[in-house]
């Protein structure tokens, strides 16, 4: 029967004949998005290193308003989550969806760089934004309503062209990476319309009003605040990891029913958990208890995916001894494990009393962040290097080892020195003496913290240091004789099937 999809018969005949078929894939805009994503992280880990230094030392905090850590700490934040990872998302999803669909992205070519320079525009504006102190200053400080419009419609265009591709594949399923990014992509872009709803003074002026007020704006904060965690920094990553672990471990996904179900509970479950961060605040108790219940339920799915993610690599554990960058992506999944038993446990009420706004909440959010997003997108940058560059390998897998250890140590110091600050200011602060006055001033508990406050300093430079050395190894890669070109007889852009 003749299908409807573009190539899908052309696709059939050449692997009935037995010959590998050769697709003309854009592989340049996944190029752009891979260098903009390294060029931030080290922007987004220079940013953190600095603005912990002022926590340490708050002389460092002198001189110009944007270089103060309130001004900063947004700006690093930003640049982290939405062009490090966001950018990293960009790239794997174009990757992936062309090879798992077996079609070019959809629409011009053009488009698809329009797509890559207008994200970037919106990142330069908006960390400017923050840096002149002109966001929004909300609990999750937002650019303001013209630049978020920008968002709109860059997202909406990638959207477009994402779907679009997966409407045209010469492949009859869709492959469960695929899902995880259409979950990512459409529920972000709910997210930020329902947040960022404002009425502007004027269409000359950045300035707006939200329509939201009170506990009702707190509520849509928090719902927009741990859906972003949730569908960006998790879904979207997700996408990632069932794509790259397999191809990474040559092995096939261990459980493809247990993927699916991964995918449909996590989506459903984790949409209704951001009221957990509102606990003893005026929002209604059987909100705050529904936050929590669909907290707790999170670790089904969760831990589901991490255990499919974990034994897709049985009868391959061997390849961790010879395959740097497949480490990063397994200790990735161990990190996607821990943080999301961390973060029920944190979401029960008796432990939020302890732990809220205190540095063990930011210990949790960069075990997630740096364990978990940066070292997927470390491992999936390391395949797809080779891979878009037509290189034969990377430069040096010793200078992978040296990133991987180097990075997880400062991880370990970060989030253990954060864990005991936390717990330690948790504890100092709800101490009473004999009389039931407060033991301790907050002064004291911000004195107590300074060795740890140290110690996540030194975290973040090794991980900066990682982050470095990572980039030195992907420029030589693409530029040294020694990773000579493989398939030299393809033009630019073409690749076999499945690679």
């Amino acid at each position: 029967m003749k299908s409807w999809r573009p190539g899908k018969v052309a696709m059939a005949d050449a692997v009935r004949a037995g010959v590998p078929p050769v697709i003309s894939y854009n592989e340049e805009v996944i190029k752009k998005f891979t260098i903009a994503a390294m060029f931030w992280a080290i922007v987004a880990f220079s940013l953190g290193v600095y603005i912990a230094t002022e926590l340490c030392w708050p002389d460092f905090n002198l001189g110009p308003a944007f270089l103060n850590f309130g001004r900063l700490r947004p700006v690093h934040t930003s640049v982290a989550v939405f062009a490090f990872g966001g950018n990293a998302l960009f790239a794997s999803s174009f990757f992936v969806v062309q090879r798992t669909c077996r079609a070019r992205l959809a629409g011009p070519d053009a488009l698809h760089d329009f797509i890559f320079w207008g994200y970037q525009f919106f990142i330069v504006m908006a960390g400017l934004s923050y840096g002149l102190g002109f966001s929004r200053g909300q609990e999750y400080s937002e650019p303001e309503w013209n630049i978020t419009l920008w968002l709109v419609l860059v997202w909406v265009l990638y959207a477009g062209v994402f779907i679009g591709t997966l409407m045209k594949r010469a492949e009859p399923h869709i492959y469960v990476a695929n899902w995880f990014f259409i979950a990512f992509i459409l529920t972000v872009a709910v997210l930020v319309l329902v947040n960022n709803a404002a009425v502007p003074i004027s269409p000359f002026a950045a300035k707006s009003y939200v329509i939201y007020s009170g506990v009702q704006n707190a509520m849509v904060q928090w719902w927009y605040g741990h859906n972003a965690v949730g569908f960006f920094l998790t879904a979207g990553f997700l996408g990632i990891m069932y794509y790259f672990i397999p191809k990474q471990a040559n092995r096939p996904v261990y459980s493809y029913r247990l993927s699916v179900l991964h995918y449909w509970s996590l989506i459903f479950l984790y949409i209704w958990a951001g009221p957990h961060h509102l606990h003893y605040t005026s929002l209604p108790d059987w909100t705050q208890t529904l936050g929590m219940a669909f907290s707790i339920m999170l670790w089904m799915p969760s831990w589901g995916g991490m255990i499919n993610g974990l034994m897709t690599l049985s009868g391959a554990w061997d390849k961790l001894r010879t395959d740097p960058a497949l480490r990063f992506s397994v200790t990735a999944v161990g990190f996607y494990g821990m943080s999301t038993f961390e973060g029920p446990v944190m979401a029960i009420r008796q432990v939020n009393s302890l732990s809220h706004y205190t540095d063990w909440t930011v210990g949790h959010v960069h075990s997630g962040a740096l364990g978990w997003m940066a070292f997927i997108s470390f491992g999936a940058i390391y395949y797809m290097v080779p891979a878009l560059w037509k290189r034969s390998g990377l430069y040096s897998t010793r200078l992978v080892a040296w990133h991987y250890w180097i990075a997880t140590l400062g991880i370990v110091f970060y989030i253990t020195a954060l864990w005991v600050a936390g717990i330690m200011q948790g504890l100092m602060w709800r101490a009473y003496d004999k009389f039931g006055f407060l033991q301790y001033s907050f002064a004291e508990s911000v004195s107590a913290v300074h060795p740890y406050y140290v110690i996540r300093m030194i975290g973040g430079l090794l991980f900066l240091t990682g982050g470095l050395i990572m980039c030195y190894n992907l420029i030589q890669t693409v530029r040294s004789p020694s990773t000579e070109r493989r398939e030299a007889g393809l033009p630019a852009g073409f690749a076999v099937a499945g690679e």
